[in-house]
């Protein structure tokens, strides 16, 4: 006998949607202060025994975040993203496809506030990434911060985060059997500061360690962009120059991380709050660039993949455009 289960009501849907938004937006605001506090407060409780078994596990586990990490597959597939994937809503586009024997570095762009697109993509099953992109594993880089913090660092390697740094990259990338994707927010925190709706501007000018990185394994370069990511947040003016984009530049080379000022709604109301708007977000993934392997590529290699790249992610961006309501004379901007 099947037993079927009445839909749920549109208001309800929309209440779960937005639950499963807050608990995203807490889990990067609020959550690993969380994880910290408890860790410390368990040893002066009757449960200590916990925080000083895991402070044991912790120091055997040190180098797994470096090491590919540890996805938990039953995390990826929860329902609460598919609901943060219906809020916004977010959708993952492929342009070509990926053969699973190879390994691949992807740009992704923007970064926007809290790089949503590139969450739910890379480190869920929501948008349908194994279906669009069978045989292949994807990491997704984060500021390695992260991985500090008890407790935490192991909720963000459930999802297939690994830390940002050339030591993690290449541990993916050099996988013999291939069917590996590594993405990485080129424009990293500092673009994040940039990140407000109707923007496109790309800190990638002069980043070129992600090209150089790509040579030296020989891995195939994906460019990436994310329309929407920049959306669905709004942002306090931040100028280049203007006394608070010194003081989020002076916060960032002290802590290693931005920090945005930024609104959009409320839980319960749409005039100001922590909550993204409900806008959509459409993340393409463009067509590999084939790269010659060098352990020690020259500056000039490095420039010259570095502009194919340019090319080829201002290529993905004015063919799509159109799709998704972007004015004929808007352009990507690098600086």
């Amino acid at each position: 006998m099947k037993v079927e289960f009445a839909p749920l009501s549109v208001p309800l849907q929309r209440r779960l949607q937005t639950a499963s938004v807050v608990q995203w937006v807490f889990s990067f605001l609020g959550l690993a202060q969380c994880c910290t506090a408890a860790f410390i407060a368990l040893f002066f409780t009757r449960f200590w025994l916990v925080s000083t078994l895991y402070a044991a596990w912790w120091l055997i586990d040190r180098e797994k975040p470096s090491k590919g990490g540890r996805r938990i597959h039953l995390l990826r597939n929860c329902i609460v993203w598919r609901y943060m994937r219906d809020y916004f809503p977010i959708t993952l586009m492929k342009t070509a496809e990926l053969d699973p024997r190879q390994n691949y570095l992807v740009g992704f762009h923007p970064h926007g506030v809290l790089a949503a697109g590139a969450f739910l993509n890379f480190c869920t099953e929501a948008s349908g990434f194994s279906t669009l992109f069978p045989g292949i594993t994807p990491h997704l880089m984060m500021l390695s911060l992260w991985f500090r913090i008890p407790f935490f660092r192991d909720y963000v390697m459930s999802g297939g985060l690994i830390p940002s740094d050339k030591e993690s990259a290449s541990y993916v990338l050099q996988k013999p059997e291939g069917g590996n994707l590594l993405a990485i927010i080129v424009g990293g925190a500092q673009e994040a500061l940039d990140a407000r709706p109707g923007s496109f501007t790309l800190l990638l000018k002069n980043r070129k360690g992600f090209v150089r990185l790509a040579i030296q394994h020989g891995t195939p370069l994906v460019p990436a962009f994310s329309f929407g990511e920049n959306d669905v947040f709004d942002q306090v003016k931040n100028p280049k120059g203007s006394w608070l984009r010194r003081i989020q530049h002076w916060l960032q080379k002290i802590m290693g991380i931005s920090l945005p000022l930024f609104h959009a709604r409320g839980i319960f109301q749409y005039n100001f709050g922590l909550i993204p708007y409900r806008r959509p977000i459409c993340t393409v993934v463009g067509k590999p660039i084939p790269v010659q392997k060098k352990h020690r590529p020259s500056e000039e290699e490095v420039d010259q993949v570095h502009q194919k790249y340019l090319n080829e992610l201002s290529n993905l961006f004015e063919k799509h455009k159109a799709k998704y309501n972007i004015p004929e004379d808007s352009h990507l901007e690098f600086i």
